[in-house]
């Protein structure tokens, strides 16, 4: 039988792009138990018009679901953030594997 796809509208899908490069930034994450779920440690901050994330730099506007309840509560109930996320911002196994289809919108690596 095959997978059912999860299906995210845009916010939920720019809000776990960005949650999986912070995945990957040491300086961002943590390996959370042996299951490949990680912990962010630390979410960007705005300044002026733009965020850095991970080694990009990000339109705040392109960020909005970091602070939107409703996007959490989506990944959570989609299984790609543990549900403690109000606690600890948790990206499970499943979250870090989604291919969100904005991949190719971070090849390269800001040098702001």
């Amino acid at each position: 039988m095959e997978k059912k796809r999860i299906k995210l509208n845009a916010l939920q899908s720019k809000t776990l792009m960005l949650l999986q490069i912070l995945a990957k930034d040491p300086d961002s994450s943590s390996p959370a138990g042996e299951n490949g779920d990680i912990r962010i440690t630390r979410l960007p901050h705005a300044h002026g018009n733009h965020m850095h994330v991970g080694d990009f730099v990000v339109a705040s506007r392109d960020a909005s679901g970091l602070n939107n309840k409703s996007v959490w509560i989506a990944l959570s109930r989609k299984g790609l953030v543990r549900e403690s996320w109000e606690n600890e911002i948790i990206l499970t196994a499943a979250g870090l594997e989604y291919s969100t289809g904005l991949e190719k919108n971070f090849m390269t690596a800001s040098d702001h």
